[in-house]
């Protein structure tokens, strides 16, 4: 396609097929696509030239749901788009394969788990490969050295790897895959670690011991962004403890089983009911544990009994309480969730020491029983239990509350603890541009609501290690105070294998030697680093370097509004720390897919649909309809009936292509009937129809580019859509006779002028078409595309149309006169539909009444309007006065109406054949 400066477009045109059909049209053109590397980035390195997207890595472990397809086609409209305004489009993807989802799958395809203790076995070879869906337990799996372990998480990885990107390129998404990336990369790791220690270096990273959130299942510490409230059944206890003179007071808890590590009651500073008692001391009921009632603004006063006890540590209140009020630290929790293995120093009763070692490795339920049975028996325990539903908090890939443990982990400021970094994080989620703009509060929302800084440390096997050594004492332990770091230009290292410098692998874990920083980092440690990982950050080598120049800080992140919290904030953080700027500019948030109930999918309520099948139903254009058609930031349904309008409008742009482009193929005299070559110039539409189609066409092209450049895709797409329906059904079917030169009813036959002024219109518009769709459906425009040239270049490759060419083509005239024009055909078909006749059925006189401005604008078309209609006689306009009726009989408006008409005889039905 070629433009010139009077906006005319050339198509070099080439052979049509005999039939046409959206089937078989995602791997022809996938496969020439990928062959003619359509997408890839032409390393442009003017940083204005270039548009950068920070790709979502898809978590890879094991399906993709619609919900993935859903917002990666918001994203993939907005490339495609961009690419068209003359973007080089810098469009990477990455999988993000480490984390607790690769490990649980590969624990479950496998049937091993992780024993650290076991040497590296080169010749390991795991008991299953794939367990069909069956959950295998974890006495039933086989231990494995961890970098065994490491091994089969890479290796099952690589395979659904595999199987995702298949299905990105069947849905069409225009990635660049040279650029794919790894989360658990070299490349990412070296940039993870490299960030770490800088970090570490300014004093934004830090180690401390302290309690903190820890899932029992995955045995690992948690990050408050993952934290889920749930609700959980449990019990009201109400329980005494005593003055010295026996006196009681009562409080109410769902966890008596927590008493032994009870440090104070705690009260409301308000409450007229205790403020006599602050101050004063009680004992603990079984263990006879001597405690201050103390006041805190926390406590509730109208929860339970008003008064609580304060356990080191049953959720995050008692975190406060006991950092606030300078508590003793008195925890029985293990890490395994179990009560420790013995007594505390801090219970000396003898009758409470028996009672603690009856709990002694018991699990919280268990030792729940054994408290609640001595409470009865003691008395302590006014009445029995009451059922009751509190919210707990999980881990959001958890089946087991979470219990708080006192552990040493490794921090990152975020905020949470420092007001200055909080009010300069809340700045930049100020400067940058959120779509839609309401999501902009749940993020100051969160950060405004952050009581601690960032833990980024996790107990587990497949993730980024941290990049840190300890002293060994000469008494064995580690000095954690003063870590051995590496320099940068070894990174990525392990330390659990690797040897820092100056020391030799038979020092490791030795008194004088060194020892390893076991943990691994949090996924997000790293994810919130993709920006810098995908734009070669602080990477070696000139092209490198201008790499990084040309595409950061970025354009766009996309990405589910469920995770602004962890994703989205963490890299606003990184990049603030580090680079001292916001990461991208803007940020598009989708929204959930609910299932036909209006119920979130999610796998564990199993009404996921897997993709494959309705990209297999349906087509990859159709599907992308469907999800292109919903506004980001909304919940959208699966709806297999959008997809079915979806696949229509596909089938419905090759045959109005294929119609206009056959028009004209054999009559050599016309100007744009040449088999090869057609030039669509803008000053040969000539008739009032034709222009009323292009001045329609130019403010379609206008406000969906302005739609597209707002990020509002499912706005451009019904402009866009609206317009092509109207173009196919009143505007083709009004000018199809006189595009052929066909003679009308009378005898007469259309002028030249008129002729090319319907082909130019024609072909102008669904030039135009091919382009606005081609973000939307991109392979029935590609196919259409090739019929108009030849088979050369790639819509996608094209100009995105402007409006100028339509606006010449208007010459001024008004595109409602298309409207009117449509209405006239609309009620001659009327009129044969009443009288139940065929549509051929000639009409041999009319009268139609309408407004002044719509009589004017039927006559200037009264031709088209008159052989689509199949008008052979007398066809007149009535001015419709004021005082009639504007409204049919069912209340629907009707902006021109029947006056009179008379009906001819109906054609002779053609027999039928034997």
């Amino acid at each position: 396609m070629t433009d010139n400066a009077e906006g005319a477009i050339s198509a070099h045109l080439t052979a049509l097929p005999d039939r046409v059909g959206v089937d078989g049209l995602e791997d022809k053109w996938t496969k020439a696509w990928n062959d003619a590397q359509t997408y890839k980035f032409g390393n442009t390195r003017d940083r204005k030239a270039v548009y950068s997207i920070d790709t979502p890595p898809p978590t890879v472990s094991g399906h993709l749901h619609v919900g993935h397809v859903f917002s990666y086609t918001h994203t993939d409209v907005i490339a495609r788009y961009k690419r068209m305004r003359g973007f080089d489009v810098f469009y990477p993807m990455g999988w993000d394969d480490n984390g607790l989802p690769t490990e649980r799958r590969v624990q479950n395809y496998y049937g091993v788990r992780v024993d650290t203790s076991l040497k590296y076995d080169p010749d390991f070879k795991p008991p299953f490969e794939g367990t069909e869906g069956k959950k295998i337990q974890a006495k039933d799996q086989v231990p494995c050295s961890r970098q065994n372990f490491i091994e089969l998480c890479e290796k099952l990885t690589a395979q659904d790897e595999k199987q995702f990107e298949a299905l990105w390129r069947e849905l069409g998404l225009s990635i660049d895959w040279s650029q794919t990336y790894h989360t658990i990369g070299e490349h990412p790791r070296r940039v993870a670690q490299k960030a770490f220690l800088r970090n570490l270096a300014r004093g934004e990273a830090y180690q401390k011991d302290a309690p903190g959130l820890w899932d029992v299942t995955f045995q690992t510490a948690v990050a408050q962004a993952e934290l889920e409230s749930r609700e959980y059944d449990g019990f009201y206890h109400k329980i005494a403890f005593r003055f010295e003179d026996g006196t009681p007071i009562y409080i109410e808890t769902t966890r008596p089983e927590l008493l032994a590590a009870c440090g104070a009651l705690i009260a409301h500073p308000d409450d007229e009911r205790y403020k006599k008692y602050f101050g004063q001391y009680v004992y603990s009921p079984l263990f006879k544990v001597k405690v201050p009632i103390l006041a805190h603004k926390a406590a509730e006063m109208d929860k339970g009994a008003g008064i609580a006890m304060c356990c080191t540590f049953g959720d995050v209140t008692d975190v406060e309480w006991w950092r606030d009020l300078n508590l003793p630290t008195r925890s029985i929790i293990q890490r395994n969730g179990r009560i420790i293995m013995n007594v505390p120093d801090w219970i000396t009763d003898e009758g409470g020491k028996a009672i603690f070692e009856e709990t002694e490795g018991k699990t919280t339920f268990s030792a729940r029983k054994i408290i609640v049975d001595h409470l009865r028996e003691s008395g302590d325990m006014d009445g029995e239990p009451k059922p009751t539903k509190r919210m707990t908090n999980f881990y959001e890939k958890g089946d087991k509350p979470l219990e708080i443990v006192t552990s040493r982990q490794w921090y990152l400021k975020n905020g949470g603890t420092d007001e200055k970094l909080n009010a300069e994080l809340i700045e930049r989620g100020k400067e940058l541009n959120f779509h839609p703009d309401f999501m902009r509060v749940r993020y100051e929302n969160w950060v405004h609501g952050l009581n601690g800084d960032w833990l980024i440390s996790r107990q587990r096997f497949f993730g980024v290690p941290f990049p840190l050594w300890y002293p060994v004492k000469e008494d064995g332990s580690a000095d954690y105070d003063h870590p051995i770091t590496p320099s940068e230009d070894i990174l990525p290292i392990d330390p659990t294998t690797d040897v820092p410098a100056g020391y030799t692998e038979d020092q490791r874990d030795v008194p004088g030697g060194f020892t390893a920083e076991n943990d691994i980092m949090d996924t997000w440690a790293t994810s919130s680093l993709t920006p810098q990982i995908v734009t070669r950050w602080e990477e070696p080598g000139e092209e490198n370097q201008a790499i990084h120049a040309a595409t950061f800080p970025m354009d766009l992140r996309p990405q589910g509004q469920d995770i602004i919290r962890t994703w989205l904030f963490s890299t606003v953080d990184r990049a603030h720390l580090e680079n001292r700027c916001l990461p991208w500019a803007h940020a598009t948030l989708s929204g959930w897919i609910l299932d036909p109930d209006h119920k979130k999918m999610s796998k564990s309520k199993g009404n996921v649909v897997v993709p494959n099948e309705p990209l297999k139903k349906f087509g990859a254009d159709a599907v992308r309809y469907w999800a292109a058609a919903a506004r980001l930031g909304l919940d959208a349904t699966y709806d297999e009936g959008q997809m079915k309008i979806g696949r229509r409008l596909a089938i419905k742009l090759l045959n109005a292509t294929k119609f206009a482009l056959a028009i004209g193929r054999e009559d050599e005299n016309h100007h744009v009937g040449s088999a090869a070559e057609a030039t669509w110039n803008p000053t040969d539409v000539t008739e009032p129809l034709d222009r009323a189609a292009m001045a329609k066409m130019a403010f379609v092209v206008r406000t969906a580019t302005e739609a597209l450049e707002s990020y509002e895709h499912s706005k451009a797409l019904e402009i866009i859509e609206s317009y092509f329906w109207q173009f196919c059904d009143d505007y083709i079917e009004l000018v199809k006779n006189r595009a052929y030169g066909t003679p009308d009813e009378h005898g007469r036959t259309p002028s030249e002028a008129a002729v090319l002024s319907a082909r130019t219109a024609l072909g102008l518009g669904l030039d135009a078409f091919a382009r606005l769709l081609a973000p939307y459906l991109p392979y029935a425009t590609e196919e259409v595309w090739h019929w108009m040239h030849d088979g050369e270049g790639s819509v996608h490759r094209a100009a995105w149309p402007t409006p100028e060419p339509y606006v010449i083509a208007a010459s001024g005239v008004s595109p409602e006169t298309l409207a009117w024009a449509g209405r006239a055909v609309e009620q001659l078909r009327k009129i044969k539909s009443e009288a139940k006749v065929s549509m051929k059925t000639p009409i041999l006189s009319v009268a139609l009444s309408a407004a002044a401005d719509g009589v004017n604008a039927i006559r200037s078309a009264i031709d088209d309007i008159a052989q689509a209609g199949r008008v052979v006689g007398k066809f007149d306009l009535v001015e419709k006065h004021a005082e009639e009726a504007s409204a049919s009989d069912d209340g629907s408006d009707e902006t021109v109406i029947i006056a009179a008409s008379e009906l001819g005889e109906p054609p002779a039905k053609k027999p039928k054949k034997k």
